[in-house]
């Protein structure tokens, strides 16, 4: 994993160096290239290179980096053939590539496979200026059209055919500046139109195949991040502490795919579709945060060992994910959510478990919004810190308060809903036998439960008996409210009572 890892990141190194890195002053083109290597170095990359100047021009060729993998003894050897570097006589730097420039990425060491991946950086009317000083670097570019291909694979010598593999991206407009001071500042744009990619890889042995076709209608992606001078990925809590930041928001428009998979004679395809989409990440001393969606999403697929073609459509898929990562004497924020909403899938499948439609078929949806506070007392980064809670058996910290947002659960004509939140008396650990005690309540609704649990008895899928015992649960924790409708308030209080609509249950 540690090599994927780093050939992933030597791969997007070199693709962010040729697509950018920061305002009208002077620069040089032995300025630009030594700030380049520096900026690599900064990684942990080894970087070597033959440089010529030639009038107002410095080329340079056979550039080799490499970096070691600590974990499996091994390195990754990134190649690129030539760079140039023509100052254009007003004070900025035109940069030039082939048209096609071939990266090779080496992978080798004592306890993994000799790997040689051969790619392909292809591009049409590719342009770049860089502008500014060399302590405030901005890169402008644009590119007709750019394609990263994989040309061959070979493992311990020999070439493996494994087929084709490659993206490529049409109308590239991008701005990308560099700023360098206490930590070396970086800020990223990028839009494209169409972005289309293929993966037709087959089993060197013939076992199978796996195919992907898809696109988006365009692109576009935002960021900027903080760089402490030396990195090391390897230990993510020292980076943060030395001022490491990074984050980043990637979207699209307009995406679809169309797969094949086949293997020993067994096969699954089909195609999907987005009207758009999203990720944003961001990491930093406060938070590592994950969130994205989606909106209008289609599916369709069969297979062998599907007894029918399988649909289903979805209006929002979304999420949210974000927890402190430094140890703090004081509570941090932690957050989570997930949408699934308007849930569709075809009358042929609900045709298998209702045929005679006593369900209603509306769309499902379910939703939850969780968020509180917590004490972290190790730094979830720093993996000596996490190997020793992992041996201990402990938690990294304390839970202060938990706070249910919002829930929404709806499914065949059923509805639930609540709402409340919890606080954590971390000293008592006795009243809910090693927990700590909560106090707080939460409030919950059910709108259609009892009409749901007949038409499954009704329908043969729930027994009788497991319905009234589920009635007779729902009895004992919630109150008639309406027309098939029933809420309920849990309350746990300051002393350790737990009350269901007031009556106690412990």
């Amino acid at each position: 994993m540690s090599s994927l890892k780093s050939t992933a990141a030597s791969a997007a190194a070199i693709v962010m160096s040729l697509s950018g890195s920061g305002a009208v002053a002077d620069v040089a083109p032995d300025q630009v290239w030594q700030d380049w290597k520096t900026y690599m170095s900064g990684f942990g990359y080894a970087v070597e290179a033959d440089e010529s100047m030639s009038g107002d021009t410095l080329t340079v060729s056979d550039i080799t980096m490499t970096m070691d993998i600590p974990e499996e003894e091994g390195q990754v050897s990134v190649m690129v053939e030539k760079m140039t570097f023509t100052d254009r006589g007003d004070g900025s730097v035109s940069i030039g590539i082939p048209p096609s420039l071939p990266i090779t990425v080496d992978v080798a060491g004592d306890d993994v496979d000799e790997v040689t991946v051969h790619l392909d950086y292809d591009t049409t009317g590719f342009a770049m200026t860089v502008s500014g000083d060399p302590d405030d670097m901005t890169y402008n570019y644009t590119a007709g059209e750019i394609m990263l291909a994989l040309r061959e694979v070979v493992v311990d010598g020999e070439t493996e055919d494994l087929g084709t593999a490659q993206i490529a991206m049409a109308d590239v407009t991008g701005t990308s500046t560099m700023t360098k001071g206490a930590l070396r500042s970086s800020e990223q744009k990028m839009s494209t139109g169409a972005v289309n990619y293929t993966v037709d890889i087959s089993d060197p042995e013939g076992s199978g195949n796996l195919f992907i076709e898809g696109g988006a209608e365009n692109m576009d992606f935002r960021g900027e991040g903080d760089f402490p001078a030396e990195m090391d990925p390897e230990n993510m809590a020292a980076m943060i502490a030395a001022g490491f930041s990074a984050s980043g928001r990637f979207s699209y428009e307009g995406g679809k795919t169309e797969f094949k998979f086949t293997e020993d004679g067994e096969e699954a395809q089909g195609m999907s579709s987005t009207d758009s989409g999203m990720l944003e990440v961001r990491l930093n001393g406060d938070e590592l945060h994950y969130a994205g969606g989606a909106e209008n999403m289609a599916m369709k697929m069969q297979g062998s060992d599907l007894p029918m073609p399988v649909e289903w459509s979805m209006q929002e898929l979304g999420f949210d994910f974000t927890v402190p990562v430094m140890a703090r004497e004081e509570p941090q924020d932690f957050a989570i959510s997930l949408t699934l909403g308007d849930l569709s899938v075809s009358e042929m499948l609900w045709s298998m478990i209702d045929p005679e439609g006593k369900l209603p078929h509306d769309p499902a949806t379910l939703a939850f919004d969780i968020s509180g506070s917590g004490v972290l007392d190790q730094d979830l980064l720093d993996p000596e810190q996490m190997e020793a809670v992992e041996r201990q058996g402990e938690a990294p910290g304390e839970l202060e308060s938990v706070d249910l947002n919002a829930l929404n659960v709806a499914l065949a004509g059923a509805k639930l809903t609540g709402e409340g939140g919890f606080t954590f008396d971390n000293a008592d650990t006795e009243t809910f036998d090693g927990m700590p005690a909560p106090e707080g309540s939460v409030d919950l609704k059910l709108v259609g439960g009892n009409a749901l649990l007949d038409k499954l008895v009704e329908m043969g899928l729930m027994p009788e008996e497991e319905a009234q015992g589920a009635r007779m649960m729902l009895g004992l924790f919630a109150v008639p409210s309406g027309e098939d409708t029933l809420t309920s308030t849990i309350e746990v209080t300051e002393d350790g009572k737990v009350l269901a609509n007031g009556q106690r249950l412990q």
